[in-house]
């Protein structure tokens, strides 16, 4: 297998894995409390669209014809996504772990492509070099925009409402270990008044 052949390859896998997530981005879009968060998704579900387009172009520069092949790499990381999408969280600790998930696929995309970028390159191929850079940079930009959310407004809010949630927890306890004190009293002087009456009686 030459370079070039193994390029075709990584092509291919990229084709199925941005397939992949056309399906998935919806779904956590959906999925998501936050508003720009939301709007991020749906924003790259539209380049994700655009960018399958552009790999259907560079199987035109290459001379192939257009074949997905099975993605492994991005069906799990899809999949560890609705575990998350599953898992019993809400308000901006969902939205947390949706940036997680998005950005592990985001890294994925961003490692296959910088590699097709460079084979590309190597071999010459000056045409699919910049259709692909063009992806890369949406992809980088994609990341870095997750980041900013999540630093600026979402990891924050996911630490106070996993603190706010503790007081909650805190406040039935302390409750019930009120209410049960005077019922032990309760029971305490009834208790000295029944043993004094018998006393009593063994007197007399």
């Amino acid at each position: 297998m030459t370079l070039h052949d193994m390029l075709v390859d990584e092509i291919k896998d990229l084709y199925h894995a941005e397939k992949q997530l056309t399906k998935a981005l919806p779904k956590m879009a959906k999925a998501a409390t936050n508003e720009d968060l939301r709007e991020a998704f749906e924003m790259h579900l539209e380049e994700t669209q655009e960018q399958i387009t552009r790999l259907e172009e560079v199987f035109g520069a290459l001379g192939e014809k257009v074949k997905a092949k099975p993605c492994a790499g991005m069906a799990g990381i899809i999949e560890e996504g609705k575990d998350t999408m599953g898992e019993d969280a809400e308000g901006a600790v969902m939205d947390a772990a949706l940036i997680a998930a998005a950005q592990r696929a985001e890294h994925y995309e961003i490692g296959a492509y910088g590699t097709c970028v460079e084979w590309a390159r190597l071999l010459g191929l000056d045409e699919v070099v910049s259709l692909l850079e063009t992806t890369l940079e949406e992809e980088k930009a994609a990341d870095k925009k997750l980041t900013a959310l999540a630093e600026s407004e979402i990891n924050q809010a996911a630490v106070a409402e996993g603190e706010s949630d503790d007081e909650e927890a805190e406040a039935p306890v302390r409750g019930n270990t009120r209410s049960r004190a005077p019922v032990a009293r309760g029971q305490s002087s009834g208790n000295a008044r029944t043993r004094a009456k018998a006393a009593d009686r063994r007197r007399r």
